[in-house]
């Protein structure tokens, strides 16, 4: 084992031999397997913002197996989405790539301002499709976040008991934070530390902004003051707040952007000590040829073979 994977292992020592074995097979997938970095490909979008919205863009993404094929031929370390996709090409692709099953999900045909996702998939089905891990998103900030926390618990210990790894998709949003407030620095940070308090080895987190949201947190981030001026010190700030980086933080892709701006952030992500990047319509919204050399330059940036 790799002394990069062996380190990261160390921070599950509770965990048992089959979760931090399915830790291992995601840290050495891929291109950047055995460096600690890593680059998923998530294809949860057509559930949570509609098939035509997600797919419309590159027609090919509205076939299940293409998502199998562009995370393989990119060198992805894993890739990750709901019950249907996955079942429709898990048998196909056994073993040649890291699945994540996303055990929740919303729809936007009822976009309440309180978000709460319906659990969608169970951890025996996880096990069935040979699974190496389950996620879950969590909306800290909503009135219905203690619901979605126990959930969780519950589906935690049930993975990790099969031996299954646990993702978490932290995602501050609700009536009780401003639209400013849900990438706001201190509300990311929170939410990362809350995902770790919940079990989380993989936390998902947005990239934050250096705006500060709550009252209280702007007092003692003046006071002490704790550097978030720039991109790369706030991603160091959302790691250290994951149990002072003892745990692996990723950063979305979010919507689909220009190139040169994802490739900043990507770098900012490397350069502040994040673990990688979880790139979805960036990517599967791009015909094939130019999703894979997008994909590439990412990989290459992680891989410290482009500066």
């Amino acid at each position: 084992m790799k002394e990069r994977i062996a380190q990261i292992l160390s921070w599950y020592e509770s965990d048992n031999p089959g979760s931090r074995a399915n830790l291992v097979r995601i840290l050495n997938h891929g291109r950047l397997g055995g460096t600690g970095r890593l680059v998923i490909l998530p294809v949860d979008q057509g559930f949570e913002h509609g098939p035509a919205r997600s797919f419309a863009p590159n027609p090919a993404g509205y076939n299940p197996l293409y998502h199998f094929q562009l995370a393989l031929e990119a060198g992805c370390t894993a890739y990750a989405a709901p019950l249907g996709f996955l079942e429709a090409g898990a048998a196909r692709y056994a073993g040649e790539i890291p699945l994540i099953l996303k055990a929740n999900n919303h729809d936007v045909l009822h976009d309440e301002k309180d978000p709460l996702s319906a659990v969608t998939a169970t951890v025996r089905q996880a096990l069935r499709l040979g699974c190496a891990a389950i996620g879950f998103t969590i909306y800290p900030g909503s009135s219905e976040s203690r619901t979605m926390y126990e959930q969780l618990r519950a589906l935690a210990e049930e993975a990790k008991e099969a031996g299954l790894a646990v993702v978490v998709w932290s995602y501050p949003r609700g009536s009780h934070l401003s639209k400013e407030g849900e990438t706001a620095i201190d509300v990311v940070a929170y939410a990362a530390q809350i995902a770790a308090q919940l079990g989380a080895h993989i936390i998902k987190v947005k990239l934050p902004s250096a705006h500060i949201e709550q009252a209280e947190a702007k007092k003692v981030y003046e006071k002490q003051p704790i550097p978030i001026g720039t991109l790369a010190e706030r991603v160091r700030h959302v790691v250290q707040s994951a149990f002072d980086g003892r745990r692996i933080v990723i950063f979305s892709g979010g919507a689909k952007a220009e190139d040169d701006r994802v490739f900043e952030e990507v770098r900012a992500i490397r350069d502040g000590g994040g673990f990688g990047s979880i790139i979805g319509r960036n990517s599967f919204q791009r015909p094939r040829a130019e999703a894979l050399k997008f994909l590439d330059t990412v990989i290459k940036i992680y891989g410290g073979e482009l500066k």
